[in-house]
C-alpha cells in the first residue's frame, strides 16, 4: 500500500486545527473584534475632522497678541542694518519678509492667523511696542507664546526678546544691537538644540551689564504641530519653563545661571593696588636661626645649636586687602529692568515658522486660560490630522513562530511543526511540555492515521470471501450440470441395454 503524504498532512492539519481551535478560540474572537474596531477607525479617519472657527479671546494683559485685524498697526518690520557683534560694523540688512496668515500645515482652527517667517536664509526682524513699560519689581513675570515649525527647523531660532525700555527703543529701528532684558525660546542648529532663557543683569555700582545664561537648558521640540512655550519667573527668585503646559525645567536664579565667559562675582575685598612694600621688609631672612645663647656641652664630635624663630623674619610681602567698591549683593534678580517692547530677530534656514497667541503679563491663571481656550483645542485637532495623514508603515515579515492562529492557520500549523520537531531532536520531553498543542495534535493525528490504516486493511480483506462463495456456487452448478449430463447420457445406454435384453 502506498502512503499518501498529502492526505496525511491534511488529516494532521485538521486534527491540529481542531485541537488549536480549543486553545485559540479567544484569539479568533479577538480577531473578529479587532477587525470591527479597525473598520470603525478607518471610517473615522477618512471622514472630515471638524474644526472650530477662530474667535478672539478677551484677556487683560500688559501685552497680548492673537494677530487679529489691525496687527500691522501694532507691529513694525525692521529694515535696519545688522551689526557685527565683534566689530560693530554694519554687515547685513534685514530683508526677510513677514506675513500674517493661517497655517498651511495641520490647520487646527479655521481663520486662526499667526505671524509667519517667509524667507529662507534671510535676516528677519519685527517688533511691537507695549502700551506702557512692563515693570516686574516684586511681581511674577509670565511669558507665553506658540511656535509652529511648519517646515521643521534645520538651523535657526524661534525665540523672542523682551526689549529694554529706553529712548533709543522709540527712536531707532529694532536690530540685534537693540538692548534686551530677556531672551526666551527655541534654537536649533547642528548639535545645538535648546530652549534659551537669558536675562541681562545690571551692576548697580558700575552700570555694566552681564548676560546670565540658563545652564543645562531643555531641548526644543521640533514638530510641525504647534508647541506652547511658557516661562514663569517668581518674586522668590525661582523660575519654571513649560512646554505644552508641562513643566520641563525649574530652579533658582541664583544657582542655575552663569555668563558664557564665566567670571567670579566681584569679591567683597580686593588687593590695594597702591600699597608698597616697606623698606625694612626683608624677604630673604630665614624663618628659623640657630640659638646664639645655647651652650656647647663640649660633646665630642660636631655640635650644632638648636634652631629658634628668627625675630627678623616677616615672610613674603603681600599688599593688604581693602573693601571692594564694586561689590554688591543683589537679592532680587527677578526685579528686571523695565521692558518696553517685544521683538523677533531671527536668521533661519527654514521658512514658514509661525508664532501665535503671545501673552506677556503677571497672571499665571490668565496664561493657563489662554492655553485652554486656544492651544489645547488646536493641538488635539492637529494630532488627529497628523495621525490621519501619516503614511502607514508596512509590517515587517514575521519570524517563524510569530504568526498567530487567527492571522494564518496554515502557516501557524507549519511553523509550530517545524519548531516542535527541531525541539524534539534536542529534548523530546521539553518539546512536549513547551508545545502541548502540537504534541496533542500529533497524538490525534497518529490515532487518526492508525484508524485509517486499520480501515484500509480490513476494508480490503473482508470482501474477498464473496468471490470464493461465487466460485463455490459455480462449482456446484458445474457439478450439478455434470451430473445431469451424465444421467442424460446414461439414459440412452440403458435403453439400448434394455432393448438388447428385450431382443
Amino acid at each position: 500500500m502506498r502512503f499518501n503524504t498529502k492526505v496525511a498532512f491534511g488529516l494532521f492539519s485538521v486534527a491540529l486545527l481542531g485541537f488549536g481551535n480549543l486553545a485559540f478560540a479567544d484569539e479568533i474572537d479577538d480577531a473578529l473584534g479587532d477587525a470591527a474596531t479597525s473598520s470603525a477607525t478607518s471610517s473615522s479617519t477618512t471622514a472630515a475632522i471638524d474644526k472650530p472657527t477662530f474667535s478672539p479671546l478677551a484677556i487683560q494683559a500688559p501685552f497680548y497678541e492673537q494677530f487679529t485685524p489691525g496687527w500691522d498697526s501694532r507691529w513694525k518690520v525692521s529694515h535696519a542694518k545688522k551689526e557685527n557683534d565683534k566689530t560693530g560694523d554694519e554687515e547685513w540688512t534685514y530683508v526677510g519678509q513677514w506675513a500674517v496668515e493661517e497655517p498651511t500645515v495641520l490647520k487646527g482652527i479655521e481663520g486662526d492667523n499667526g505671524l509667519v517667517v517667509k524667507n529662507v536664509a534671510a535676516h528677519h526682524a519685527i517688533s511691537a511696542k507695549f502700551d506702557k513699560p512692563i515693570d516686574n519689581k516684586g511681581k511674577t513675570l509670565v511669558v507665553q507664546y506658540e511656535v509652529k515649525l511648519q517646515g521643521g527647523l534645520e538651523c535657526g531660532g524661534a525665540y523672542l526678546k523682551l526689549l529694554k525700555e529706553n529712548a533709543d527703543l522709540h527712536a531707532e529701528e529694532f536690530s540685534n544691537a537693540s538692548p534686551y532684558v530677556i531672551m526666551f525660546g527655541p534654537d536649533k542648529c547642528g548639535a545645538t538644540n535648546k530652549v534659551h532663557f537669558i536675562f541681562k543683569h545690571k551692576n548697580p555700582k558700575t552700570g555694566e551689564y552681564e548676560e546670565k545664561h540658563l545652564m543645562s537648558p531643555p531641548m526644543a521640540r521640533i514638530s510641525k504641530q504647534t508647541t506652547l512655550y511658557t516661562l514663569i519667573v517668581n518674586p522668590d527668585q525661582t523660575y519654571v519653563i513649560k512646554m505644552d503646559g508641562s513643566q520641563v525645567k525649574s530652579g533658582s536664579l541664583f544657582e542655575d545661571f552663569a555668563p558664557s565667559d564665566w567670571d567670579e562675582n566681584a569679591p567683597y575685598e580686593i588687593v590695594d593696588e597702591e600699597a608698597e612694600k616697606p623698606e625694612d621688609w626683608l624677604e630673604d631672612e630665614p624663618e628659623f636661626i640657630p640659638d646664639p645663647e645655647a651652650p656647647n656641652p663640649a660633646y665630642k664630635g660636631k655640635w650644632s645649636a638648636p634652631m629658634i624663630d628668627n625675630p627678623d623674619y616677616k615672610g613674603p610681602w603681600a599688599p593688604r586687602k581693602i573693601p571692594n567698591p564694586d561689590y554688591f549683593e543683589d537679592k532680587t534678580p527677578s526685579n528686571f529692568e523695565p521692558m518696553g517692547a517685544i521683538g523677533f530677530e531671527l536668521w533661519t534656514m527654514t521658512k514658514d515658522i509661525l508664532f501665535d497667541n503671545i501673552y506677556i503679563g503677571h497672571s499665571i491663571e490668565d496664561a493657563e486660560k489662554l492655553q485652554k481656550e486656544t492651544f489645547d483645542v488646536k493641538k488635539k485637532i492637529e494630532q488627529e490630522e497628523d495621525a490621519a495623514s501619516a503614511p502607514k508603515i508596512p509590517e515587517a515579515p514575521k519570524a517563524p513562530g510569530e504568526t498567530t492562529f487567527k492571522e494564518d492557520p496554515v502557516a501557524f500549523v507549519k511553523d509550530h511543526l517545524e519548531i516542535f520537531f527541531a525541539a524534539v531532536q534536542k529534548d523530546p520531553v521539553f518539546a512536549i511540555k513547551e508545545f502541548p498543542a502540537v504534541a496533542g495534535g500529533l497524538t490525534v493525528f497518529l490515532a487518526s492515521f492508525i484508524a485509517l490504516l486499520f480501515n484500509l486493511i480490513f476494508s480490503g480483506s473482508s470482501p474477498a470471501p464473496a468471490p470464493k462463495a461465487a466460485a463455490a456456487d459455480g462449482k456446484g452448478k458445474a457439478e450439478a450440470t455434470s451430473e445431469g449430463s451424465s444421467t442424460e447420457s446414461e439414459k440412452p445406454k440403458a435403453t439400448r441395454r434394455t432393448s438388447k435384453k428385450a431382443e
